[in-house]
């Protein structure tokens, strides 16, 4: 099976920077590997992290993404790249695809910074979920950005 997952830094503090974004996706898809799961690709922005990778009917997504998440934020406190204690938020979005649209999702993945120059991290999730026909509350969505 095909998913991605988004998910924010907590708060949605925009500290995801240049000099070691690459590294810190680069942790991240490893991470999703150790898990049996195979990562395809992982981007983002400043923000927020999408993850595209392929999984089996006996894994959870949930467990893979606590691995991944939990892992990352002690790799990034560790690696002491930030001024202040890093953490992800709580929540994240999982959305599965056909094998078929995966060249599409992983282009649209690939292509994170030029697609926020047009549409905020909010506006991204909001068409997803809608997309999917995800029942929400409002009250549940990433907060906004800080």
């Amino acid at each position: 099976m095909y998913c991605q997952v988004v998910f924010a830094v907590k708060y949605r503090k925009a500290v995801i920077q240049d000099v070691f974004k690459s590294e810190l996706y680069g942790v991240i898809g490893n991470l999703i590997n150790e898990t049996g799961a195979k990562t395809l690709i992982v981007n983002g922005h400043f923000d927020h992290v999408h993850c595209l990778f392929q999984f089996y009917p006996k894994q959870a997504v949930s467990e893979i993404m606590k691995s991944a998440k939990s892992k990352s934020s002690k790799w990034l406190n560790e690696s002491k790249l930030l001024e202040h204690r890093f953490e992800w938020q709580v929540a994240f979005g999982s959305f599965t695809y056909s094998e078929r649209e995966i060249p599409n999702i992983f282009e649209y993945v690939q292509n994170q910074e030029i697609h926020h120059q047009k549409m905020t991290f909010r506006e991204e999730y909001l068409i997803m979920l809608k997309a999917h026909n995800v029942d929400f509350s409002p009250e549940y969505l990433f907060k906004e950005l800080e």
